[in-house]
C-alpha cells in the first residue's frame, strides 16, 4: 500500500538507501530497501523508534510543543524521522553526502500522503 511512496522517496533523493513507515511500537508498516542499504532498515526503524520516543517525552517535559522531525549523521548513514501522527513516523536512510536537503523536502512534502493513507 505505501511501496510506491517509499520507492519515490529513495530514488527521488540522491543518495537514498532505503526508507520505512514505522509505529512508534517499534513494528514497521512498510518499508522500501535499495539496493546499496547494508543495514537491515526495520532494525535501524526499532532502535531509532525508542531513541525517538525519548526525545518526544523530553520536549513534552520542558513544553517545548511535538517533536516534528529528527536527523540523526553518523559515519556511515544519515536517518532522516518525520513524526507523522502520535502514532507513526516515517524514515529514509541516506547516504552521508546524499542529498539531504531533497531528502527533508520529500519527508515533508510526502508526510500528508502517507497520513491520509494511515
Amino acid at each position: 500500500m505505501f511501496q510506491e511512496s517509499l520507492k519515490r522517496l529513495v530514488q527521488e533523493t540522491d543518495g537514498g538507501l532505503a526508507a520505512l513507515l514505522m509505529g512508534f511500537d517499534g513494528i514497521a508498516v512498510d518499508s522500501f530497501v535499495g539496493n546499496a542499504m547494508t543495514s537491515d532498515m526495520n532494525t535501524v526503524g526499532m532502535e531509532f523508534s525508542f531513541i525517538l520516543s525519548q526525545v518526544r517525552k523530553a520536549t513534552e517535559i520542558l513544553e517545548l510543543g511535538s517533536v516534528v522531525e529528527l536527523t540523526i549523521r553518523a559515519e556511515k548513514l544519515t536517518i532522516m524521522i518525520r513524526v507523522l501522527t502520535p502514532e507513526y513516523f516515517l524514515a529514509i536512510a541516506i547516504q552521508p553526502e546524499g542529498n539531504l536537503g531533497k531528502g527533508r523536502y520529500l519527508l515533508r512534502v510526502l508526510g500528508p500522503k502517507f497520513q491520509a493513507e494511515l
